[in-house]
């Protein structure tokens, strides 16, 4: 999705910048872990493959990422490759039955040294902030593993519920509509600074 293209969001520990090709090297080295693989659902990609994914999370209109930076890495270095910590994705889609637009939204802390800190949590209040502000979307939804405990507390602590379990999948789905009540949850809970660059 274009709408990023020019964004930089800054949180206190994180930065979030659009995906580029710049990033693509260290992204796919990420993917060849066969576990953070696993961790994703995510299929292994050839290089020209994940330069292409990158086009596409450029180009379409139904997808939305971000790369996460560490912020204390980005102000040591001012190196966005050196800095990469993970990504942060929002996938649109629309409810047959209710007609809402819904965002599934996905988190993934990539280096193992820059788990715990805190950055994941802000990561996806940030998305979670620009994506109310700037799309036209009714409920956000994500699907966790089932064995992803750490996850579903972050998003029940987002006050998102749980909304069904399906055990071929191993995978439980939690949802958060938007509502004037959330609105000023998420308001209290997020400062951010946009940045066009």
């Amino acid at each position: 999705m274009r709408l990023n293209e020019k964004t930089r969001i800054v949180g206190h520990r994180v930065i979030l910048v659009p995906y580029e090709a710049k990033h693509v090297p260290k992204y796919h080295q990420w993917m060849s872990n066969e576990a953070l693989r696993q961790l994703t659902a995510s299929e292994e990609l050839s290089l020209l493959e994940e330069y292409a994914m990158q086009r596409s999370w450029r180009e379409d209109n139904d997808k939305l990422t971000f790369i996460v930076l560490s912020a204390d890495l980005y102000a040591q270095s001012k190196d966005e490759i050196a800095a990469m910590v993970g990504d942060t994705n929002l996938f649109l889609h629309q409810d047959e039955d209710s007609e809402q637009t819904i965002a599934e939204a996905e988190i993934m802390i990539a280096e193992q040294d820059s788990r715990g800190k805190g950055y994941g949590r802000e990561a996806m209040l940030l998305m979670l902030k620009y994506a109310r502000d700037h799309l036209d979307i009714d409920k956000f939804e994500v699907k966790i593993d089932m064995d992803n405990v750490i996850s579903q507390r972050m998003f029940q602590s987002f006050q998102f519920v749980e909304t069904r379990r399906v055990e071929v999948f191993h995978e439980v789905t939690l949802e958060r509509s938007i509502t004037a009540d959330w609105n000023k949850w998420l308001e209290e809970e997020v400062q951010l600074k946009i940045e066009s660059y």
